[in-house]
């Protein structure tokens, strides 16, 4: 157990961070992630609200669909990155923990001229997130509805081992799953039930350490490691996020800007030539000896058992088969640029 944004959260369990990375990959596995902010958003102006103070086009969801998305300062970086759900009577927005108080405080702070009601509902809602290939079997059984059948992207509501909730088929493992909202006083319970029912496919409950190894090699960013406040969604490849056709919304002008000109770095993923483990910060030097960038996470993947690594770069050195230098312990090592991601199921 670690400290984790005001939190006492797992880094693994009994199994260990390899073997649950494994479980999500072949089978399936739990994470409690009730540390996860969610903001309820209702009123007859949430959509035109929504619409201004994020980047997505929230418009183009249908009620029960769901879909990432960024909210931005004005000068185009990043305040954080959250999950919005349309449901029928609101919406439901999910930020990081670490950035609850600052992004409610920050959505907050505009919703002045719009008819909208925002209020902080994580107290009050338990979250975990059920991923892998055999997530929606395990939770089809325990449910009243036809879990499987739901589409990528889309929420329900249903009642699960005898517990009514909201269901998101989404997920930040590269893997298929499912996201669960439930009440918060139901929480101990059902997992216990999801960990017997779930048994016999091999689930696990999985720690820090194994949400963060899946995600990576999925190549989904983190906050605080490939986005920040002082990030653009192009630079982290996140400008598939961004509708600069919606005529008004924070950051639009600088974003366009950056479209047009283009950026002066980009993320890149790598694999290690030499064997060496690439850590955070760790500096990327160029063939001519000079700091070109840094890296954002890096480690040793469980999935493909090689050192690979994510960090930013200049462009112009951001080539597929482009030869970099991590600097490890004081040492060059020898590493090369290469797709990304470095995972993709095939579900």
């Amino acid at each position: 157990m670690v400290p984790f944004a005001g939190y006492e959260l797992p880094v693994q369990y009994a199994a260990g961070p390899n073997r649950e990375h494994r479980s999500v990959r072949t089978a399936a596995g739990v994470f409690d992630i009730d540390h996860m902010g969610q903001f309820a958003l209702s009123g007859k102006d949430a959509l035109p609200y929504l619409q201004y103070v994020q980047v997505a086009d929230a418009a183009s969801l249908a009620e029960w669909e769901a879909r990432y998305s960024l909210l931005c300062y004005d000068d185009g970086t990043i305040v954080d990155d959250i999950f919005l759900y349309r449901l029928p009577e609101k919406w439901l927005i999910v930020v990081n923990a670490a950035n609850r108080e600052k992004d409610f405080a920050w959505l907050q702070s505009f919703t002045h001229g719009f008819e909208v009601e925002l209020t902080d509902i994580s107290d009050e809602t338990y979250m975990l997130a059920v991923q892998g290939p055999k997530a929606a079997a395990i939770l089809d059984r325990m449910s009243d509805a036809e879990v499987a059948a739901a589409p990528a992207r889309s929420a329900l509501r249903a009642e699960v081992g005898g517990v009514e909730m909201l269901m998101g088929r989404t997920g930040y493992t590269g893997e298929d799953g499912f996201e669960l909202y439930l009440p918060a006083d139901k929480a101990v319970a059902f997992w216990d039930a999801l960990l017997e029912e779930g048994a016999r496919e091999g689930l696990l409950p999985c720690g820090l350490a194994s949400r963060d190894s899946l995600r990576f090699e999925a190549c989904m960013s983190l906050y605080g490691h490939e986005i920040d406040a002082k990030t653009n969604p192009f630079e982290a490849r996140l400008g598939w996020v961004v509708a600069l056709e919606k005529p008004s919304f924070l950051g639009r002008n600088a974003l366009l800007k950056v479209k047009l000109e283009g950026t002066e770095r980009i993320l890149v993923a790598f694999e290690m030539i030499e064997k060496a483990v690439p850590r955070e910060r760790h500096q990327i030097i160029g063939l001519d000896g000079t700091v070109a960038g840094h890296v954002t996470t890096g480690m040793k993947s469980p999935t493909l058992d090689s050192f690979i690594g994510l960090g930013y770069l200049p462009r112009g050195m951001h080539r597929l088969g482009s030869e970099i230098h991590i600097l490890i312990r004081g040492r060059p090592r020898r590493a090369r640029v290469c797709r990304r991601p470095f995972y993709r199921s095939r579900r």
